[in-house]
């Protein structure tokens, strides 16, 4: 009864979905306001709606009616409850329920808090994200359906896939999809003030903290989920450039650069076109990237359904979103031509605008190989890969690129900058970059790519170290204390690009975590006995014994190392090697130590049938802390930013002048009942 109550209410979440698509309409149309006041009330209910579906969803897991298909196929007595309840989005049909809940929950909040201020806007912004409610509902009731029922009743589920059940891996959707939705509010603004024809700067404003706080989410997702391939799957690696992860990058890519366009639109007014276009791809970038995920047409331990009437349902609901985003922001470009052009190819603007360009180079390069081989398998009815070395040999250079146009963008002045003022800003940093070079040179680097990052990143950093030098004196002598002082008054005095360069310097670490982690990165694969030893670069790896283990829901072997450095011994270490008894699933469980800043990484990936030797992978992965290090460090600047004071204030230069095109009608501004 209780899943047959949350069905219910999913359904009439469809029903009010229209509601919220139709009534701004009529508001628009009749110019009464009580329409939009409905529209208002019907996003919300479906919040609730939803959450009362969610909640049946996770109430029968929790008491295993394994009469729900769903929940059979995704759920398994002997699970954890942690793993039980996160079987709700271990699969496709819940994967979908828990998108488009955190869908309803965006919408609600973003009724209830841009009500007053964003009154013109409002029907729009409704409809759009009803319309966008409602395609996921359809999907949802007739296609992928998670409330149904199958007789006779099993005794038991079939499990949760293993390689899910682990915390990271079940904390690891979630923020993904809070990200992929958080970019359905800055996509409905864009499309509200085009429909609406207020093509100032007003929208940019109003979804800053929206684009921020969907970057944080899409970025703890996608190092959350590197995190997990990096211990789970037992390669050693973070990132293999899987279509799947490819597809949570590119929106990445396409938000990244409409944070940075933003502020010249906001400062300067101009990139208006450039902004509406970067947040219409990022959404449809993370609706490409379901259909992706959820079509079947990949291969990869992300993906879930396989039903071609899935895929083509998400593909003709993705075109009808392309043509609709993409149809009005061509109509309505005449009109967001900006009268101001650029000055000088040496100034800031000019800076932002070869950033887009590299991040959307880098974002094609993702795109081609992502999708080549689904057209060449198409087309010519064979499989191709496009692996590491394409994206490799392609991303390092854009990579280098944007680092090096972190390091001069944020410091060249508005409009244009002299050569004079570029010399006393650059030529230190320069030097060192230099020295640095020579350094790495002569310490025995020789990798090309190792090189060129490491000199881009000492030149930016000796950019940033100057800045706060420079911030640090001027606030010293102006307010006569020390210079540490001097530096705190200075970032509390603006600290919006404070928490910008604390974000760049997140990323810095994060690359020198990459370099070394990659290019650097020891690698001995062996067969040992018990008692036998392999040496792994300045370290010895000693199997000393070789057992049976056994779990909850799995058995399996599991090897004892003693690791020595130098004859001293340091620590010990247990690599598994699992089978999870329902579905028969085996699992590579690394055994990992900390080393300075770096791991040891051991795995048994085969154990032989009488359990006399296995093969033994060892890894010595220096720096490779740095990677989720540096991520951290752009999260607490991006954090930082959201909650910062002063986010009504006006951009320096910046003259308030909001002026409404087609006005929304005084009845249609009033408060909701």
């Amino acid at each position: 009864m209780v899943i047959e109550i949350g069905h219910f209410a999913v359904v009439t979440a469809l029903v009010l979905s229209v509601v919220g698509l139709v009534s701004p309409m009529i508001g628009l149309q009749s110019r009464n306001g009580v329409w939009v006041a409905v529209a208002r009330q019907a996003v919300t209910a479906n919040f609730f709606l939803l959450s009362i579906g969610m909640a049946a969803m996770i109430f029968s897991y929790v008491s295993q009616d394994y009469s729900v298909k769903y929940i059979y196929t995704t759920s398994n007595s002997k699970l954890p409850i942690f793993y039980k309840i996160a079987g709700l989005w271990g699969g496709h049909e819940g994967s979908l329920l828990l998108w488009v809940w955190v869908l309803a929950l965006f919408c609600a909040l973003a009724a209830r808090i841009h009500w007053k201020s964003q009154p013109v806007v409002m029907p729009y912004l409704l409809s759009i994200q009803s319309l966008i409610q409602m395609g996921f509902l359809l999907l949802i009731l007739f296609l992928s359906n998670p409330f149904e029922r199958i007789n006779p009743v099993p005794l038991d589920g079939r499990d949760l896939n293993p390689l899910l059940q682990d915390p990271a891996m079940v904390v690891h959707p979630p923020m993904l999809y809070l990200g992929y939705v958080g970019l359905s509010i800055p996509f409905s603004f864009a499309m509200a003030a085009l429909f609406s024809g207020r093509l100032g700067e007003e929208w940019i404003k109003a979804t800053q903290r929206w684009t921020l706080m969907a970057w944080l989410a899409l970025t703890t997702g996608i190092l959350m989920g590197g995190y997990w391939a990096y211990y789970e799957l037992g390669w050693g690696g973070y990132w293999g450039w899987d279509p799947v992860e490819n597809a949570s990058f590119m929106p990445w890519l396409a938000v990244t650069a409409f944070l940075h366009s933003a502020m010249v639109q906001e400062t300067r007014k101009m990139f208006k076109v450039w902004n509406l276009f970067l947040i219409i791809l990022a959404f449809s970038l993370s609706l490409i990237g379901t259909f992706l995920v959820r079509s079947g047409i990949l291969s990869s331990v992300h993906t879930f359904a396989t039903d071609p009437g899935r895929g083509l349902y998400i593909l003709a609901f993705l075109s009808f979103m392309l043509l609709l985003s993409f149809g009005t922001l061509i109509f309505r470009s005449p009109k967001l031509r900006s009268r101001v052009t650029l000055d000088s190819i040496v100034s800031r603007e000019s800076a932002f605008l070869f950033n887009n360009l590299f991040f959307l180079v880098a974002l094609v390069t993702v795109f081609v190989g992502t999708l080549y081989p689904l057209f060449v398998e198409a087309l010519k009815f064979k499989k191709v890969s496009v692996g590491p070395p394409y994206y490799n040999a392609a991303f390092m250079p854009i990579a280098l690129g944007l680092t090096f146009l972190m390091g001069i963008g944020p410091y060249i002045p508005w409009r244009k900058a002299s050569l004079d003022y570029l010399k006393r800003l650059f030529i230190k940093p320069l030097f060192i970059a230099a020295a640095v070079l020579i350094l790495c040179v002569v310490t025995g680097i020789r990798n090309v790519y190792a090189l060129a990052g490491l000199t881009v990143v000492s030149f930016v950093l000796s950019v940033i170290f100057a800045d706060f030098s420079r911030i640090s004196m001027v606030w010293a002598k102006r307010t006569k204390v020390n210079p540490l002082k001097g530096f705190i008054l200075g970032c509390i005095s603006n600290p919006r690009r404070m928490t910008g360069i604390l974000t760049h310097i997140g990323v810095l670490v994060m690359i020198t975590g990459i370099i070394f982690s990659t290019i650097y990165q020891t690698e001995k694969i062996v067969i040992l006995r018990p008692g036998e030893t392999a040496a792994l670069g300045a370290y010895k790896v000693k199997m000393t014994a070789l057992y049976h283990v056994e779990g909850v829901n799995w058995k399996g072997e599991e090897a004892l190392f003693h690791i020595y450095r130098s004859g001293r011994f340091i620590t010990t270490l247990r690599p598994q090697k699992r089978i999870y008894t329902v579905s028969q699933t085996p699992t590579t469980e690394a055994a990992i130590y900390q080393v300075y800043m770096g791991h040891l990484f051991l795995t048994i990936p085969e154990v032989s049938p009488d359990g006399s030797w296995a093969r033994v992978r060892a890894l010595h992965n220096p720096l490779v802390l740095w990677v989720w290090y540096g991520g951290a460090i752009m999260g607490l600047g991006v954090i930082l930013n959201v909650f910062r004071k002063g986010w009504r204030k006006v951009p320096e230069g910046q003259e308030v002048s909001v002026k409404t095109v087609n006005p929304v009608p005084q009845s249609v501004q009033t408060e909701s009942p």
